[in-house]
């Protein structure tokens, strides 16, 4: 793994499972360092519009969290060499037991958890379930914490930490500014590795994060070059579209990492 990466966010079996994969390995091609794959989830309480109109299309279809599973276990078959952190929300994986989940997750080939409705200091469990099959649960720090409670939570032996640079739902362009950043490095005081994003879409906000994390988060905007390149009549072309699309972008966005 690069000193510095980019993680970068798909849904999974959006729009298809082929299409998906398609996105997935383009994703790679264009120098992605890890893999962040949602499970669809239909109340999400941190995914902007684009996100969660993937998320809904594929539920619409029927895709359980089976699918989601067996869908990273192809791409972990393919390219064992890329880590896949699962995203989802608290109910996903409480509700068939969080060491069920977890096994489940760990058969599949995953390296972590992000589950952003689960605090990290009342998660059900799941930071000492994922210690015990070897994988990390990755909790989420937001700027609306208390500078006590981020302390703790940098402080509390993670090895990543997600950091959101802003609060609201992810999408939409991110400005970032200083206060951002010196968040970013507070969240960093404990020695974790820092995951941070929310609203990147371009190679200039990649450079100006790149100095105060270990990964740059991208999601929506690969999300919305797949929807915008996918033609149902004619997923052949969509799929070749959406692959130039979405490596072009990923090699934009780790341009400034290397």
């Amino acid at each position: 793994m690069n000193n510095k990466l980019l993680m970068a966010h798909q849904v999974a079996g959006y729009p298809d499972n082929e299409t998906a994969l398609t996105a997935a390995e383009a994703l790679i091609a264009g120098g992605t360092g890890i893999l962040e794959v949602q499970l669809a989830f239909s109340d999400p309480s941190a995914d902007g519009p684009a996100i969660q109109t993937a998320c809904s299309s594929v539920l619409a279809k029927g895709y359980t969290v089976k699918d989601g599973l067996s869908y990273i276990a192809e791409i972990k078959k393919r390219h064992p060499e890329i880590p896949v952190f699962i995203m989802t929300y608290g109910s996903l994986v409480y509700r068939p037991g969080v060491e069920n989940f977890v096994k489940q997750a760990h058969d599949a080939g995953v390296s972590g958890l992000i589950v952003p409705d689960l605090p990290f200091d009342c998660d059900e469990g799941l930071t000492e379930t994922c210690k015990k099959y070897g994988m990390h649960n990755i909790p989420v720090a937001a700027p609306s914490m208390t500078e006590e409670r981020l302390h703790k939570m940098a402080t509390a032996g993670f090895k990543y930490i997600y950091t959101a640079l802003r609060a609201g739902i992810t999408g939409s362009r991110t400005v970032i500014t200083d206060e951002m950043l010196k968040f970013i490095d507070k969240a960093a005081e404990g020695g974790s590795t820092i995951l941070g994003g929310f609203g990147i879409s371009t190679g200039e906000q990649s450079a100006l994060l790149a100095p105060h994390v270990t990964g740059v988060i991208a999601g929506s905007v690969f999300v919305n070059l797949i929807t915008n390149n996918y033609d149902p009549a004619n997923t052949e072309e969509s799929r070749r579209k959406i692959f130039e699309a979405v490596k072009t972008k990923a090699e934009e966005l780790t341009a400034p990492l290397k």
